[in-house]
């Protein structure tokens, strides 16, 4: 006798098979989407009519199995196949894959969304974000550059807009210093005089008045120093208001900055000695000379004479002309050149001098000479003195560190400390003041004391820069997005996350290539990129996806065949039920 039963469980075939070709379907619509991951339908038996549950095994009699009929067939559910795709390099630096498990971290207008598309674009904001535009999330730097985890935030990329300038720290100089070469004797010595044969004195009358047997002390106020052009005639050689201008000197053949003093009714000599000695540069705490002298300058209160002593060595000889001292109005018009210098004496000694470049907080380049004199020979080996100053420290001094370093009977250096120097840059803007380290040993960077036709020094590493600009970036395999700026900078401006789940097919697809969490998948658990078995990143490729052609015609097949197959069972079934009319006409 024909049965409905048999027509009501090949319609749930039917119905089964037709939902498999969707699933089928599905996959071959996604063959080229990036990082879709295949998906299949599982199928499994409804319940059936049961005739008999069995019976056990007697004495004299064996067991019988259970008597069931089924009544069709059911979708169990489907499963997500979330194995890495094919790996493909866009040579475009937004473009990220995730080579292993997890999921890119996004925002959807304050939900949490995860993906595995990494074909990011960055928005009129900079920040990167996907092609609907949800924003790529991840931990952002501090003011050193530094990742800090925690809150997360939005990846943001200020290409053109970003600029940083970064102060020197460390310079490394590299060279030979000639221990064959001589010892020094003395400084430059320079008379400053009001006439070619005679010094400075003092007017009469003046406040206060020289010693017994003095013509002019230090002491003695400029307004108060006689005119040598008219001697007895009291009338002073500087008036209260005008300039005292150095331009023009020279130290170790290159020229010095230019100076000013400003004459005021106090202003003594001794402080036209102080501002002579600041000028040209003079390093006065560096003790006597060979020759006995001190440097610096100093007055004979007897002749009027002022004397400059300079630092020994080369590098720091001193030339001055009667020119290079210029007085102006208070108008800033020259009127004289009151003094008249007379080169007494020319440094010598071994020396070698360089000059670098280092940068201050805000990139502003600042020029530092630093000079190497040799000091003594002994059985131990050489001593020579460095000489450093600069002429953008802020302060009047252009000095800005002296001391001694060391060598042994090899050549080697035995002042193995770096040396530390400081630029004032107050009123700059800049952090105050500039420090930053000297180092004559660092690597491969060596400074020996050998004998040779002469001394050679340079500075062969400086870091620090000037301002630059974002100009480019790339997301390494731990996620960090490393930025690099047009001053030749790298530095760490972000680092992606990476959310990593229990059960990848517990997540819930939210379409766009986009997953929500689901009851199933468990909580994310936000971390970087290689840690805890998570994917490393591939900068510049994208997943594609993971469908098997191949298989999904194999499927498609098995679908449209069972589907034929349920529909057979239809007809056959019908045409019972139509013989069983025919017998009762």
């Amino acid at each position: 006798m024909a049965s409905t039963t048999a027509m009501f469980t090949a319609l749930s075939g039917m119905n089964a098979n037709a939902r498999h070709l969707d699933v089928i379907g599905n996959n071959i619509a996604n063959v080229n989407t990036t990082a879709y991951k295949q998906n299949r339908m599982l199928f499994a038996t409804q319940f059936a009519r049961t005739f008999s549950v069995g019976t056990p095994p007697e004495d004299t009699t064996g067991g019988t199995n259970p008597g069931q009929i089924g009544l069709g067939v059911a979708i169990a559910g489907t499963q997500r196949n979330f194995s890495t795709g094919t790996i493909s390099a866009t040579g475009d630096g937004r473009d990220l894959a995730i080579e292993g498990s997890g999921f890119f971290v996004l925002d959807r207008g304050g939900r949490e969304l995860y993906t595995r598309a990494g074909a990011f674009r960055q928005n009129s904001a900079n920040d990167l974000v996907t092609i609907t535009g949800d924003r790529v999330m991840g931990w952002g730097v501090d003011d050193r550059f530094n990742v800090v985890r925690g809150q997360l935030r939005p990846m943001n990329i200020p290409l053109g807009s970003l600029s940083i300038a970064e102060a020197t720290q460390n310079v490394h100089l590299s060279g030979n210093l000639n221990a064959g070469g001589s010892l020094p004797t003395r400084g430059a010595l320079i008379d400053l005089m009001g006439t070619a044969t005679a010094g400075l004195s003092a007017v009469a009358g003046a406040s206060p008045p020289p010693g017994a047997g003095n013509v002019l002390e230090a002491a003695t106020r400029l307004v108060d120093v006689e005119d040598p052009q008219l001697p007895g005639s009291g009338t002073p050689l500087f008036v209260a208001g005008q300039t005292i201008l150095i331009t023009g000197a020279e130290r170790g053949g290159r020229l010095l900055p230019d100076a000013r003093l400003t004459v005021a009714a106090t202003t003594t000599v001794q402080e036209l000695m102080d501002f002579l000695s600041v000028a040209l540069g003079i390093d006065t705490g560096v003790g006597v000379n060979p020759d006995g002298r001190t440097p610096g300058i100093s007055i004979d209160p007897t002749t009027g004479v002022l004397s400059v002593t300079g630092n020994v060595g080369t590098v720091n000889d001193l030339r001055v002309d009667s020119g290079d001292l210029r007085l102006l109005s208070a108008s800033g018009q020259f009127v004289r050149t009151p003094l008249v210098a007379t080169q007494q004496g020319s440094a010598d000694g071994e020396s070698v001098r360089t000059t670098m470049i280092v940068y201050d907080s805000l990139g502003t380049p600042v020029e530092v000479d630093v000079a190497m004199v040799l000091a003594s020979k002994s059985d131990a080996g050489t001593t020579w003195r460095y000489f450093a100053s600069s002429a953008d420290d802020t302060d009047a001094a252009l000095p800005i560190g002296t001391g001694i370093v060391e060598f042994d009977q090899r050549g080697r250096l035995a002042t193995t400390a770096p040396v530390s120097l400081v630029v004032d840059r107050a009123g700059t803007g800049a952090i105050t003041p500039l420090a930053f380290s000297l180092y004559f040993s660092q690597g491969q960077d060596q400074v020996t004391a050998l004998t040779s036709s002469r001394s050679e020094l340079a500075a062969t590493y400086r870091d620090g820069s000037p301002l630059g600009t974002l100009g480019g970036f790339a997301v390494g395999v731990d996620g960090t997005i490393v930025g690099s700026f047009t001053n030749g900078l790298t530095r760490t401006i972000g680092q992606v996350a990476i959310a990593m789940f229990a059960n990848d097919e517990g997540l819930v697809d939210e379409g766009g290539s986009t997953f929500s969490t689901g009851p199933n998948s468990g909580s994310p658990q936000i971390i970087g990129p290689g840690e805890l078995g998570s994917g490393k990143i591939v900068g510049g490729a994208v997943e594609l996806s993971n469908v098997d052609l191949g298989n999904e015609f194999i499927q498609m097949i098995l679908a449209s065949t069972g589907y034929s197959a349920s529909s057979r069972v239809i007809r056959t079934a019908d045409e019972l039920m139509q013989q069983l009319l025919v017998l009762g006409r």
